[in-house]
Parts: structure tokens; C-alpha cells; sequence
């Protein structure tokens, strides 16, 4: 399932008691319109107040379902801010979650004297200072690689928080004057991690950090309570990729091992 939404009402991804998530959403008019019970499987869960233009999850169906009959059946069902633009069949190895081979998120920050457009107040955070674009991309640089990201990520019992940084490079939004996107790809994301780059980042942008202070950081075993984490609602998941079919099973088997606690 190809799933686009605006992250601004939902308290994230994942099912909560008593909020309003996406995945609750989803697994509920998924389940009206087959008349059953389904479990979803998603490729990163999102938090509160995250965006998603590119989210992949997966779902097991029988196989008399007709995707584009589905896909136009449950959208009628779905509030107006999340969306199922495609199901596709997958082979039965298909793990959106652990086969996928890399996430992509966007960071989108405005710079302007007046803030953040009003069409996009809710993707776009409104960053009240002059921005280095230059320093900005020295100090990311710094950050490419596999690395443990500790102190950018709240520790999860058992997780590992090391993490390989595809990319992370900064540059004017093409067509909008005063905005500022992050590109931001890893083969995977610990908790908080995203905006906590980008809030460490935008520090040395302000001039109140030198480039090279957020590298040194990864010397850290725990998370640095000096980095701010970024707002929520600048973040999108814009993309997920995974390799071709006969590399799924592999894929998904290679993450397990690294990511799941006691896994050998």
C-alpha cells in the first residue's frame, strides 16, 4: 500500500488507546470494507505531527481482492487526510518494514521575514533566524556514514541506535523564496532522529554551534540533552526503497538479525 497523509491530526503512526493514528484509521476502514479482521505492517512509524507523501505498508489479503476496486472503495471510506494512492501485489516475502533497503525524509524550514507560507504552515516550520547554508552542509557532511547516532536518538531497550547516513544535504526549495529543504536518506531511522539532526543542525546554521559539533557528538553513548529536537510538522516521509523480488527474502532476514533484539 502506497499511503500519503498529513501528519498534523493524528497522533502519529502507531495504534494508541483513545488517539486518533494513522494506522488505526487505516486498519479500521480496511477492516469495514472487507468485513474482516487485517494487521498492518509499515515501513517507519511516523510521530505526531509527521507528514507522509511516500509511506509503504503492507497487508496480508485473499488473493480474490482486485486492488483498484479496493483502492477506490476505501478512500470513499478514509477521512480527507490520509490517502491510499495504490495497492500493488507483492510476493510473499515482502516486508515492508524489514526489506526495505533505505528511508527518505524532507525537512522543510522558511526562512523569510514573514514565516512559512500559509498553504504550507503545516509542512514548513518558521525559523526565525538567518540560516549558513554553507555551514549547514559542512556540518552534514560530517555525518555521512555508518555510525552509532545515540546521541540523536531516544534509546529504545534492547535497540541498537547505530544507523548508516546515505545522505543529509541542505538547499533552497526550487521556486520558494526563504525555504530551506533538508534531504535527509538512511537505511533506517532510530527514534527521533531526523529531528534531532536537523535541530543540532540548524544550531550550527545560526551561528551558535561550530560545524564540526555535531559529529563529535557520536562519541556519545547516550542521547545529548544539549541537541534540540526539531518540530514535528516540518518532517515528511517522501520515499521508501526495496530491492527486486528475488532479494526480498534476503533483505528482510539481514535487517531481523541487526534490529531485532536477541536475534542471532
Amino acid at each position: 500500500m502506497d499511503i500519503a497523509y498529513d501528519g498534523t491530526d493524528f497522533s502519529g503512526w502507531a495504534m494508541q488507546p483513545s488517539q486518533r493514528t494513522v494506522c488505526g484509521v487505516l486498519t479500521e476502514s480496511l477492516s469495514t470494507v472487507l468485513r474482516q479482521p487485517v494487521s498492518l505492517t509499515v515501513a517507519g512509524r511516523t510521530d505526531a505531527g509527521v507528514h507522509a507523501d511516500g509511506q509503504v505498508a503492507h497487508v496480508d489479503l485473499p488473493e480474490s481482492v482486485e486492488p483498484d476496486r479496493l483502492v477506490r472503495r476505501l478512500n470513499r471510506l478514509l477521512p480527507a487526510d490520509v490517502r491510499v494512492r495504490a495497492i500493488t501485489p507483492v510476493p510473499a516475502e515482502f516486508d515492508a518494514r524489514f526489506g526495505a533497503l533505505r528511508r527518505h525524509y524532507r525537512y522543510r524550514v522558511a526562512t523569510a521575514p514573514y514565516g512559512a507560507d500559509p498553504l504550507r504552515a503545516r509542512d514548513t516550520v518558521a525559523w526565525p533566524y538567518a540560516l549558513d547554508l554553507d555551514a549547514v552542509n559542512a556540518a552534514s557532511g560530517l555525518l555521512l556514514g555508518e555510525h552509532d547516532f545515540a546521541a540523536f536518538c531516544k534509546r529504545r531497550d534492547g535497540a541498537t541506535t547505530v544507523r548508516a547516513l546515505q545522505e543529509l544535504s541542505w538547499a533552497p526549495a526550487p521556486g520558494e523564496d526563504g525555504v530551506v529543504v533538508a534531504a535527509v536518506s538512511a537505511d533506517a531511522f532510530c527514534h527521533s532522529m531526523v529531528r534531532s539532526l536537523v535541530g543540532a543542525l540548524l544550531d550550527v546554521g545560526r551561528g551558535r554551534r561550530a560545524p564540526e559539533w555535531p559529529a563529535s557528538l557520536l562519541s556519545r553513548a547516550a542521547r545529548a540533552s544539549e541537541v534540540v529536537v526539531a518540530p514535528a510538522h516540518g518532517l515528511s516521509l517522501v520515499g521508501v526503497d526495496y530491492p527486486d523480488d528475488a532479494e526480498l527474502a534476503a533483505r528482510a532476514e539481514q535487517t531481523r538479525r541487526v534490529r531485532v533484539p536477541g536475534q542471532a
